[in-house]
């Protein structure tokens, strides 16, 4: 079999990409880390139109891990007309995204992340769950709460810039990750990038054996209009940027008989 040279020009920005974030002993010689510039691991809004305290999540009543993993499905079938309940809405957020421990000051997370820095962020753009308005959120694991910061119904929308799926207009919940690079560049750099994306797979995977736990759908959606995406919780695309989404709905019929 004819080896590559790792010198020779790659076709194609995906190749370019895996090619300039290999770490070698000569990349990694003399880096060190500025510990002055760690950014922020939580990011908080200064004036959000409200901040709603989620309920506390009750991990009660444990399914089987091992029926879950095998039942795991994208499931793309919605009773559009429901509403999703606020404490469902509170363990899929904390199965995907919370706290599940502290030591100190550390908070350990129950999806692992690349040195503990955590660059994926989460909002939500909640069509219909009792409790709350039509409207972008913003989730704080910390804190374990959700900021009101865009209110209205922007469902529709939302599904055009996801190349009109139509799940994303039925959903009751989108979850929109999205990624603060600064977070994940400050200690890996250039191959921060592929750990960002391997963290919001952790993420994701999560969520999807939380759904299956609670009876909901969930089905991951990788395709969309990313500068769109990225304006409906008004992010740059560029500092912060959306990389991921993943619809929630309420199912015509209980899970288990799918």
């Amino acid at each position: 079999m004819k080896k590559t040279d790792p010198k020779e020009k790659t076709d194609g920005i995906g190749a370019g990409f895996q090619e300039e974030t290999k770490y070698t002993r000569e990349k990694l010689q003399g880096h060190t880390l500025d510990w002055n510039a760690m950014p922020d691991t939580y990011k908080h809004y200064d004036n959000p139109l409200a901040r709603i305290v989620l309920p506390k999540p009750v991990t009660k009543g444990e399914k089987d891990i091992w029926k879950l993993i095998t039942r795991r499905r994208s499931r793309r079938d919605y009773n559009s007309r429901d509403t999703l309940d606020l404490n469902a809405l509170a363990l899929l957020l904390w199965a995907s995204q919370g706290i599940s421990a502290r030591w100190g000051d550390t908070l350990f997370r129950t999806a692992p992340s690349a040195g503990g820095l955590f660059p994926v962020e989460t909002y939500l753009n909640v069509r219909s769950v009792d409790q709350l308005e039509s409207g972008i959120y913003h989730f704080r694991p910390a804190d374990f709460d959700l900021e009101f910061i865009k209110k209205g119904d922007f469902s529709k929308g939302l599904a055009e810039a996801a190349l009109g799926q139509e799940i994303v207009a039925e959903a009751q919940v989108t979850f929109i990750w999205s990624a603060v690079l600064a977070r994940a560049k400050w200690k890996y750099r250039e191959r921060a990038y592929r750990y960002i994306y391997l963290d919001a797979g952790h993420v994701a995977q999560n969520l999807y054996l939380a759904g299956e736990a609670l009876g909901l759908g969930v089905c991951a959606v990788g395709a969309f209009f990313d500068d769109e995406v990225n304006g409906f919780p008004g992010l740059d695309g560029i500092e912060e940027t959306v990389i991921y989404m993943a619809t929630i709905g309420k199912l015509p019929e209980p899970a288990e008989n799918l």
